[in-house]
């Protein structure tokens, strides 16, 4: 039982730092991309629409593996509970 607790424990703590990883790389992101749309905009060029959309592809890509793939927007669990539960109902039936 205690195995499982810490277990339980540090795949809580991995999934945590997984989607405070991602807040923090969403925060800098715009941050960023803000000084660099205004410095654009001060130049009188529309030159950081560039930059923002090669880091926002890499923001996506980052944002997919932490809140589907790794399970940490909770859509993993849930399709494996309807799995589950589905898979239970075959075996009753």
């Amino acid at each position: 039982m205690k195995t499982l607790d810490h277990d339980l424990e540090r795949t809580a703590r991995r999934r945590v730092a997984a989607r405070l990883g991602w807040t923090l790389h969403a925060l800098v992101f715009l941050a960023v991309n803000a000084g660099l749309a205004w410095l654009s905009w001060r130049s009188g060029r529309d030159w950081a629409v560039f930059p923002a959309l090669g880091w926002g592809l890499g923001l996506l890509v980052h944002g997919l593996v932490v809140w589907v793939k790794r399970g940490g927007g909770g859509l993993h669990e849930r399709w494996l509970a309807q799995e589950r539960e589905r898979l239970q109902q075959q075996r009753r039936a």
